[in-house]
């Protein structure tokens, strides 16, 4: 199994997700994407549903000489949330991480300002949100994005993903009220590998997603 772009992807989580909406599953819907990556899927999934699209910054903090894999993440304001496990499998501490803390913190708000500029996160209080992004591999960030969104107390927490790793997927099911993760592959070592496109997506695509829905 693998998609062809993430547009794709999108459109396979809309279908699911539109025949929960239709039985009244999805009451109020909001759909949060986690950039970059995350906004490609989310775009068919807000329009299927006829729900308002919004980002929500996470950042991703990878360990020393392999950035590629989270040991933890940040969302928002919040402090950084970490593996304590990973962390002492690699004989790392959150002290010798802050370097790294306030690098992504830096690009958080960097991103944050880009995407959002003064407007405030919509308000999630007594509504189902989806927070959509474009694979599962530790489940890093998308625990970051859960917890940052369950304190905005919305009515039901969903996390929408394409594919993911199952240990992830299994991980995640204990933040949100329920996970819709379609392909589960045994053989999972990273998200790109189950996409032909997995190009890049940039700060200006980004925009033109929010601006078009």
């Amino acid at each position: 199994m693998r998609f062809r772009d993430r547009a794709e992807a999108g459109r396979e989580l809309a279908g699911l997700l539109s025949a929960a909406h239709a039985r009244g599953d999805l009451p109020d819907p909001v759909v949060l994407a986690l950039p970059r990556g995350g906004i490609a899927v989310a775009e068919p999934i807000a329009r299927a549903l006829g729900a308002p699209l919004d980002v929500l910054v996470v950042r991703k903090i990878g360990a020393p000489h392999h950035q590629e894999f989270a040991v933890g993440a940040l969302a928002g304001d919040d402090p950084p949330l970490f593996d304590a496990d990973t962390l002492d499998r690699l004989g790392l501490t959150e002290e010798s991480l802050a370097p790294a803390v306030e690098r992504e913190r830096r690009e958080l708000r960097r991103r944050e300002e880009r995407y959002r500029g003064d407007r405030p996160l919509p308000d999630l209080a007594g509504r189902t949100v989806i927070v959509v992004d474009d694979g599962l591999a530790t489940g890093a960030t998308a625990r970051a994005a859960l917890r940052h969104a369950r304190r905005r107390r919305p009515a039901r927490l969903l996390l929408a993903v394409p594919v993911g790793a199952p240990g992830a997927v299994d991980l995640l099911a204990a933040e949100a009220d329920s996970v819709l993760c379609p392909h589960r592959p045994a053989g999972f070592s990273a998200v790109g590998q189950w996409y032909e496109d997995f190009e890049q997506l940039t700060d200006a695509q980004v925009l033109a997603a929010l601006h078009g829905h």
